[in-house]
């Protein structure tokens, strides 16, 4: 198995179910929000009301695109999948996870999209938002796991069942 990238909403749990299975797997975890905002020196939301959504977008292709990791979990931010070349360099160097919860799971632990850096653009609703990503996560999925009605533990079972049976 080569790496392993977790897409799908902010708060569908990408970093915390990462970082269990990288731990299980012996592979080292990458979260890509993380390496954007050490290279900018800036929180997300800081480089969006900045940069604004292209400018953000600009930057997370770029520092996706470039992730070179071997034997890693790597967890992207929601809006990857709008990033045409880090999303071609994941499809060549891993396998695409999609965990997908409903809206209303992700409405439900959501509180604060703005706060949390997540890429809306004006007027945007986070229904909108969904709505329009859904058809991205799928088109990129190699696999998705579906967490509604179970808990973390639960989730991260389902993923390593079906990654050993790869």
């Amino acid at each position: 198995m080569k790496n392993i990238i977790f897409i799908g909403m902010p708060a569908v749990g990408k970093s915390t179910v990462g970082v269990v299975v990288a731990k299980r797997l012996g592979y080292e975890f990458i979260d890509t929000d993380l390496l954007i905002q050490k290279q900018e020196n800036r929180l997300l939301r800081e480089i969006i009301a900045e940069e604004g959504l292209d400018g953000f977008l600009s930057i997370e292709n770029q520092v996706n695109r470039d992730v070179e990791a071997e034997h890693a979990v790597i967890s992207p931010g929601g809006s990857v999948v709008y990033c045409e070349e880090a999303m071609k360099h994941y499809k060549e160097i891993g396998t695409i996870v999609y965990l997908h919860a409903s809206f209303e799971v992700i409405n439900s632990r959501l509180k604060n999209a703005k706060k949390r850096g997540v890429a809306l653009r004006d007027g945007q609703t986070l229904k909108d938002l969904y709505d329009e990503r859904v058809v991205l996560f799928e088109k990129y999925a190699d696999i998705t796991v579906s967490e509604d009605g179970l808990e973390l533990e639960e989730t991260i079972e389902n993923v390593m069942e079906i990654l050993e049976n790869q």
